[in-house]
């Protein structure tokens, strides 16, 4: 959809002109899978693709929310900004609102929001922080609240905790408000650090594949992911004090492995975590040397990580990962996002990247009985006014 077309949108929906159009995106992880919450290394870069905003105010006590994805209309009045709402997707803007209230900031007049996205839904590309942190900008630019990228990003992840109820870390609110075209970030989850690397893939697509399993983080599992993370860091906590798993190498995560002995479930969290943080280190300084072929190992190696210590993937994520490792040309492919369904990302060379969707696509079919869909990769940038 243009902008031309959301504007039309906007003013057939409200009877007056759109203000502003804002843009953020989803993202793609190439590695570096819960570990983010736990305070290590991420490496997720910016798609083309996201959520877009269109805004007015409407010199009313009222905030008005509409979306061409979602036939649900609200309508809140002030005293309802800062209260939650059951089972409605405004609550990703409304808990970023909320931040803002939160903080002292003062709405003088209600606002006509329109939304409009291309992520697909349940995909694990982030479409909930795209439109945490288009929200978030736009009512930074609109207000006039000075607030940097970085405390863009926490606030949506804020507004993910309290309103969507998922306890994620920070890495797809920062990828949507920091994101450079080409470049992937290299991101401190603990320190909020962050280095812009180069992604230079000569003859090499990043192609991202669809289960069409949806992931819903909302259903729990993510969030006693989350709890299990938190009670290895306390059995570890009784012989060594941490504060995250991530301060963990894997020398030192040897060494006190054995206060895990209680609970083997949390032990297989930890060691996930503790490798995740080295793989995504190693796949870094992989990538910077143009050594792709280890970078794609480690993302092989992550999946693995993921489907046996971490128990994220299931049959849908590890037929599509488990199908293009048999595809010559491809130099690597993992799970991506939070798991539970949603999307593998791999790197593929251009010359193989029909034959990866054929074959994996009918092998695919024929052990999920899903039909998969198959997306080349634009490396975009972060949150931006359009209009």
């Amino acid at each position: 959809m243009t902008t031309q077309e959301l504007k039309t949108s906007f003013e057939n929906l409200y009877h007056a002109s759109a203000e502003a159009i804002y843009f953020s995106p989803g993202r793609v992880n190439l590695i570096g899978e819960h570990t983010d919450y736990n305070g290590g290394y991420v490496f997720p870069c910016a798609l083309s693709f996201g959520t877009y905003l269109l805004l007015r105010k409407n010199g009313q006590n009222v905030v008005n929310f509409r979306s061409l994805n979602q036939p649900e209309v609200t309508a809140l009045s002030f005293d309802q900004l800062t209260t939650r709402l059951e089972n409605s997707w405004v609550n990703y803007p409304l808990g970023v609102i909320a931040q803002f209230i939160k903080r002292g900031v003062k709405f003088e007049t209600g606002l006509d929001i329109l939304i409009w996205g291309n992520v697909p839904n349940g995909a694990g590309l982030s479409s909930s922080a795209a439109l945490e942190v288009v929200t978030a900008y736009a009512l930074n630019d609109l207000l006039g609240t000075g607030y940097d990228r970085t405390e863009l990003a926490k606030i949506g992840q804020k507004a993910e905790h309290e309103f969507a109820l998922v306890n994620c870390g920070i890495m797809d609110q920062f990828a949507s408000a920091n994101g450079k075209k080409d470049h992937a970030i290299f991101l401190d989850c603990n320190t909020l650090d962050f280095e812009l690397v180069p992604v230079k893939l000569e003859g090499i697509k990043v192609l991202i594949s669809n289960t069409h399993s949806p992931h819903k983080l909302d259903s729990g599992a993510y969030n006693q992911r989350v709890a299990e993370c938190k009670r290895a860091v306390e059995l570890i906590s009784k012989v060594r004090p941490i504060s995250y798993l991530a301060e963990l190498t894997e020398a030192d995560f040897k060494a006190v492995e054995s206060a895990l002995e209680s609970d083997l479930i949390a032990h297989k969290r930890a060691r996930h975590v503790v490798t995740e943080v080295q793989r995504t280190t190693d796949a870094v300084k992989a990538l910077k040397a143009g050594e792709l072929e280890k970078f794609g190992k480690m993302m092989n190696a992550s999946h693995v990580s993921l489907r046996d210590d971490y128990e994220v993937t299931g049959l849908e994520l590890d037929t599509m990962a488990e199908e293009a490792w048999k595809v010559p040309g491809v130099i690597g492919s993992r799970m991506t996002g939070g798991g539970f369904g949603g999307c593998t990302v791999s790197l593929v060379k251009e010359e193989a990247i029909d034959t990866f969707i054929e074959k994996v696509g009918t092998a695919y079919k024929a052990k999920t009985g899903i039909t998969p869909d198959f997306y080349v990769a634009e490396i975009g940038d972060g949150a931006s006014k359009l209009l």
